[in-house]
């Protein structure tokens, strides 16, 4: 069965193909607030910028006046009484984040901010010891991954420069390939202790092959866990089956839950329960039915909510939830086959208006070895230049990252054609052919 977007015949097709597409696979636009343009001749921003901060869905300010009105109206009764009672509120998040991540709901929990959460897994998964002390990250990490690994080096008394090892693509390349990060973990597994890579890059949008890591990684005898930021609600993933054994993401990004949203964690059933693992308690890290017996001593159940330290704040949680619900009714895998129609729409724009051009998609071309985002480079000139142009000339909203990356993301869930168009007609006019 030929798919709209192979039906499609480029840039060239105009406007009015975008629209015929949009037509026959809308997606669920109707559902999100879209910013106006701040500039060029269409009312709405062509908002491509869902992988730096999704657009807020609708339904996300009745349910957080809701909750706002339950306090309102019951005080501190609210723990208990209402419609959504505060003390039980982040099970309501557990199934839908698990089903989201392909887990078991006791290997889920949502908590905190990213990076704190990838403090306190590694404060249990991290265990360097004799010659097994290397963490191994990808050289393109982000920034703040690059902080927390070192600085948790550090705090183990080790030298981060000599325990960090940052994999790098080959020569000439712009991404890894998963045989180099397998060969290196079959060479020299046995020096390392923690294995913690992105998921799906930041900035060239490349999806790693995780079971082939993971699998990998553990057979070298190192834990395996995952950043988690640029796939969850971006790719189908399956925690649990690919023996993964932790995990941590964000909510702000394709899960549209609003700026410093709270994030999630996933850690496999086997390590549930463990005596031996390290880790920090608090408050919420007791058995929730003898949470009040006010001892001094935690009794933590043998869930990943043994993770938790202090209460949820609920007002955070509340878009949390309503996103999750949305993803419960759209589904993972029908957002992945309309992500890789509208990518690959969009990929064969940007293969004519770059052929001429000083710009290059860095983003590997296979749609399994990519998410919804494509990074181009731009030589000789400024990325965030180029975006502040974008956006005030054409109303192309989209993250730069500098000196030469501009990124694109067309979020399958409110992203059209007519959006991957607009982004070719506005690089086309704003990025003048080689001379």
């Amino acid at each position: 069965m030929t798919t709209p977007a192979a039906e499609s015949s480029g840039y060239a097709a105009g406007e009015a193909e975008a629209r015929r597409l949009d037509a026959a696979d809308p997606g669920h636009r109707h559902l999100f607030h879209v910013p106006a343009a701040d500039g060029g001749r269409f009312r709405d921003a062509a908002y491509l910028a869902g992988n730096s901060l999704g657009l807020q869905p609708r339904a996300t300010r009745d349910e957080l006046l809701a909750d706002l009105d339950a306090w309102g109206r019951l005080g501190v009764e609210g723990h208990l009484e209402g419609r959504r009672p505060w003390l039980p509120y982040h099970e309501l998040l557990t199934a839908p984040a698990a089903r989201l991540v392909g887990a078991a709901p006791a290997e889920v929990v949502v908590m905190n901010s990213l990076t704190v959460n990838l403090h306190l897994l590694m404060v249990s998964f991290y265990r360097p010891a004799g010659a097994r002390t290397r963490i191994v990250i990808e050289d393109g990490a982000f920034p703040s991954d690059s902080y927390a690994v070192r600085s948790q080096a550090r705090f183990h008394g080790l030298d981060p420069d000599a325990t960090v090892v940052r994999l790098r693509p080959r020569a000439g390349e712009d991404t890894l390939r998963t045989e180099d990060v397998t060969g290196y973990l079959a060479a020299e597994g046995d020096t390392v202790a923690l294995v913690l890579l992105g998921g799906v890059n930041y900035l060239t949008g490349e999806l790693m092959d995780i079971p082939a890591v993971t699998a990998a990684g553990r057979a070298a005898g190192a834990v395996v866990g995952w950043d988690l930021a640029h796939a969850a609600g971006n790719v189908p993933l399956a925690l649990h089956d690919w023996d993964v054994d932790f995990a941590a993401w964000c909510s702000y990004k394709y899960l549209n839950a609003g700026p410093g949203a709270l994030a999630g964690v996933f850690v496999h059933e086997r390590h549930l329960g463990a005596t031996d693992l390290p880790r920090f308690e608090g408050w919420w890290s007791t058995e929730a039915a003898t949470r009040f017996e006010m001892t001094p001593e935690s009794r933590p159940p043998g869930t990943v909510e043994a993770w938790q330290i202090s209460n949820p704040p609920i007002f955070a949680m509340g878009p949390v939830r309503t996103s999750l619900e949305l993803f419960d009714a759209v589904g993972m895998p029908a957002l992945r086959e309309r992500s890789v129609r509208l990518t690959g729409y969009l990929a064969g724009l940007l293969d004519e208006v770059t052929a001429h051009r000083p710009l290059r998609v860095v983003t590997p071309r296979e749609p399994q070895r990519r998410g919804c985002q494509l990074s181009v480079r731009i030589a000789g000139g400024s990325a965030a230049g180029l975006a502040k142009r974008l956006r005030h000339e054409h109303g192309v909203v989209a993250d730069a990252r500098e000196p030469d990356i501009i990124r694109f993301a067309p979020v399958p869930l409110y992203s059209s054609y007519h959006d991957c168009w607009r982004v070719a007609e506005a690089l086309a006019a704003t990025v003048e052919v080689h001379r």
